[in-house]
């Protein structure tokens, strides 16, 4: 009896109530049945008002939806004081949950109340309805909870309350307990329960009831027949819908809608056209929802020749005002690249359409280059005062750089949708792609329940700003959370791993993952897996995921192409490369810098330019900025400075920094020391702040003993403050990283470090190994250059290496700065002497030192 004392705190007089609607003498009202116009005259004329009448008139207004009459008739009965009975409360509570009119279902509770109607098991059921249908879940509940008497209806009632108002849970208890307490489901029952089975997506509980439901007959019906389809369909069992929708011998529109929007679900987009080709050779009447969901397919698969026709037989119809089919065609249209025809749509609502139309056109215009219409139209729609959800703010914030994310942060913190997964990953994705990862990590902290998409986000963006560390600690918390990572999670960690601060054994744990995980088929963790390897100097697993791949993206061949060149296999790359073209892959713009860096690694000159003219003339793809600095490259290395010089005078724009450290670094090795003399100045002019240039030109001078003109460069550098780049080299032994600088003393073993050395120095002797001074610029004598060349950071990270690990296992080595000539020379004599395989990855390649003493360089180091 609580919620029924509880109701008379809402008490409103029914006499001071004034319907919503434009009020006008009940006697006038013109019935769309005549037999309800007549009816409604001899109640005005009756002396007596007699009750069947009026509870006959008001229950056939009530079920021909005639809520207005409705209500007038109800509020005039009740002014003039006749008998009302629990049929007239039942009625009228009828028209109340269909109108969703909260206040006027409170005030009509009261009355049942006040007259004792509350026990009646009609009006019981409807004033259930009348709160579910407002969404009042909790008064709702509490009327069923205190009903002496319930029937199929009530539950049926309650059960589809829950499940318009997205209770699922307690749509499936209350389906059970209906059947515990012995009331038997009927088949609009039955259609809730697998309306929310469905969305569920559960399809062994839907096939349980299912089973019920043939036991019970009700599997020919037609709510029962139609939620059945579209269980299966959101499980994905499209064959068993398929059977289901063939025995089913009445169709009605929604049974044809429910396949066509299936099929659609499922990506079976051409199966869902010849469903909708079949309900128009059945005659079937099309609705505003098949429009809807046909014109959608047009979308997916571009027809815009279709989507015309469509358009033609909306307007036709006459459902052209109808606003989800005018948004399904400015979606199809923006699809087809045809703004102009989806603008003139949208135009004709005179910009009030509401925030799904907005968001549709905001979508189309990214989706064709529009970033400054879509920002524009962004900022008319907050003009208008059509408030952006977040669908909206997800989609405006991928217009990077026309739009600022700290701008539509803002505004994000006003409406409270930062904490919403989806804006939140769109805006610490904004935040990732302009490397703001601190910004990024704050909005991460933010989302309430962060779901798979957000911790990718948030792993991508530690990956693109070199984060190990945390994306490593973000990865374990997301596993200890109880988060199953998905491949694009692996593919971010994967990725984490192969940066030059990251442990080389931390790559192959996530690989293991990956297969405990069973996503390392997955071609986005499969081409993660192959550039990892590849960046960590271990080719051989690169090249085994790569023969692996069940199929290959563009990516995956790429990274083998530029795997391949990195690490000295220029054949091996250029096999690949014309494997690509026998299986008529279509080539890009970066396959080719793969190719001409294999070729400039091996001093490939003609192959070189027999690529190039591939790309021009076959593949048809223009020249970009790296391509010519690649050939650049090609022609320097090779000591065809003239031909570098031509590429460079016939590109129509001005050669960056980068070709002229190229063509500096080329004139060092081949004493061109005028044509070097004029790239430093280029890149001094450009880079004043670059110390490459600098150290290449003093360097230069040192080789060919001009130390006055050295001075003046050293000099300079003082002047403007520039530093050298200190040379680094990195060696990760069980799991640590050690950094080594040159003459560095600072190690623990740096003792045992320094006698390798020297034992070292007398066995390269042995072999008649003579240390080039040239590589020592400065002004010392030979005595002390030796000593200085002994000393590179890259010797002592080798001999701690040697003395840190069981003999025989491989090295790698991480140098910051190229590798010397000398020491390049001393490596392979150490990998012989030694018997070990060392890799060194310096700034320009990957040099693999085998047990023979052959680097995989071939000396074009």
């Amino acid at each position: 009896m609580r919620f029924r004392t509880t109701i008379w705190r809402h008490h409103q007089s029914l006499e001071k109530l004034k319907p919503k609607f434009r009020t006008y003498t009940l006697g006038v009202v013109v019935a769309s049945a005549s037999r309800f116009h007549v009816a409604h005259n001899l109640f005005d004329k009756s002396p007596d008002r007699v009750q069947e009448n009026h509870t006959s008139l008001l229950f056939g207004y009530s079920r021909d939806g005639r809520t207005q009459e409705a209500t007038r008739l109800f509020l005039t009965i009740h002014r003039s004081g006749a008998e009302m009975d629990c049929s007239t409360f039942s009625s009228v509570l009828k028209v109340s949950a269909t109108l969703c009119d909260e206040l006027l279902g409170k005030q009509l509770h009261c009355q049942c109340v006040k007259f004792g109607f509350l026990d009646d098991v009609s009006v019981g059921t409807s004033l259930v309805d009348t709160y579910m249908k407002g969404s009042n879940v909790k008064d709702g509940r509490n009327v069923f909870d205190e009903m002496k008497e319930r029937n199929v209806v009530t539950w049926t009632t309650l059960i589809s309350g829950y499940a318009r108002n997205g209770s699922n849970e307690e749509v499936l208890k209350l389906f059970m307990r209906m059947y515990e307490e012995g009331t038997e489901p009927n088949s609009f029952t039955f259609a809730a329960a697998l309306g929310v089975l469905a969305e569920e997506g559960v399809s062994g509980r839907g096939r349980q009831v299912h089973t019920v439901v043939v036991k019970n007959g009700l599997d020919k019906t037609i709510p029962v027949s139609n939620s059945l389809i579209n269980l299966y369909l959101k499980c994905g069992n499209v064959r068993k819908a398929r059977i289901l929708f063939d025995k089913t011998e009445v169709k009605s529109v929604v049974t044809w809608n429910s396949m066509i929007s299936g099929y659609a679900g499922n990506g079976l987009d051409l199966e869902a056209l010849a469903m909708f080709h079949s309900m128009r050779l059945n005659h079937v009447r099309l609705s505003e929802s098949s429009f809807a969901s046909v014109i959608k397919l047009c979308a997916n698969l571009k027809e815009l020749r279709f989507a015309e026709q469509l358009h033609c037989s909306v307007v036709k119809y006459g459902f052209s005002f109808d606003q989800n089919i005018k948004t399904a065609l400015m979606v199809a249209y923006s699809k087809c690249a045809v703004m102009c025809d989806a603008l003139t749509l949208f135009k004709e609502t005179g910009f009030r359409g509401n925030v799904v139309t907005w968001t549709a056109m905001i979508s189309g215009f990214l989706q064709n280059d529009g970033k400054e219409e879509a920002v524009d139209l962004f900022k008319e729609m907050r003009r208008k005062g059509v408030r952006p959800n977040e669908f909206t703010y997800s989609v405006v914030l991928t217009a990077l750089p026309v739009i600022s994310p700290s701008e539509v942060h803002a505004q994000v913190l006003k409406t409270n949708y930062e904490r919403s997964s989806t804006v939140g990953t769109a805006l610490l994705d904004a935040y990732v792609k302009l490397s703001k990862a601190d910004d990024a990590a704050k909005v991460f902290s933010s989302i309430d329940d962060k779901d798979i998409v957000a911790w990718s986000a948030m792993l991508a963006g530690y990956a693109q700003s070199g984060e190990t560390e945390a994306a490593v600690k973000m990865f374990s918390e997301l596993t200890k959370g109880g988060i199953k990572p998905n491949e694009f999670t692996f593919s971010s960690v994967l990725n984490v791993c192969a940066a030059a601060s990251a442990s080389s054994g931390q790559g192959k744990q996530f690989h293991g993952f990956a297969i405990k995980s069973r996503v390392d088929d997955s071609l986005i963790v499969s081409s993660a897996l192959l550039t990892m390897y590849a960046k960590k100097g271990d080719i051989e697993s690169a090249e085994a995921v790569f023969k692996r791949q069940g199929e290959r993206d563009l990516v995956s061949w790429n990274s083998m192409i530029s795997g391949y060149a990195q690490h000295g296999e220029a054949t091996k790359a250029l096999d690949v490369f014309e494997e690509m073209k026998r299986r008529k892959v279509r080539m890009d713009s970066v396959t080719f810098i793969g190719v001409f860096a294999a070729c400039t690694h091996a001093g490939l000159v003609e192959e070189g330019e027999k690529y190039f003219d591939i790309m021009v003339r076959e593949c048809k793809i223009a020249p970009t900025k790296e391509h010519n600095s690649c050939m650049v490259d090609l022609y320097s290395r090779a000591g065809l400075l003239e031909k570098a010089m031509e590429v460079i005078d016939n590109m129509t724009y001005p050669a960056g920094s980068t070709i002229w450290r190229t063509v500096l670094a080329a004139c060092r090795v081949h004493k061109r020391t005028e044509l070097g003399r004029l790239a430093a100045k280029k890149i001094i002019d450009m880079k004043p702040e670059d110390s490459a240039a600098y150290v290449l030109l003093s360097n230069m001078y040192a080789e060919s003993g001009d130390w006055g003109e050295r001075a003046k460069v050293r000099k300079l550098m003082e002047e403007r403050k520039v530093k050298k780049e200190a040379g680094y080299s990195w060696i990760e032994v069980k799991n640590k990283t050690y950094a080594f600088l040159a003459g560095d003393r600072s190690h623990p073993l740096r003792d045992q470090i320094y006698k390798k050395l020297e034992d070292l120095s007398r066995r390269l002797k042995d072999l008649g190994y003579e240390p080039d001074t040239s590589y020592v610029l400065q002004d010392i004598d030979d005595e002390h250059k030796e000593a200085v060349l002994a000393q590179h950071s890259e010797r002592l990270a080798i001999a701690f290496g040697l003395i840190a690990t069981p003999k025989g296992s491989p090295l790698l080595i991480i140098k910051n700065l190229r590798v010397c000539g000398d020491c390049h020379a001393v490596i392979k004599l150490i990998a012989k002497i030694e018997e070990r395989e060392i890799v060194v990855r310096d700034t320009n390649r990957f040099h693999h030192f085998s047990s023979d003493g052959i680097c995989s360089c071939g000396d074009f180091w």
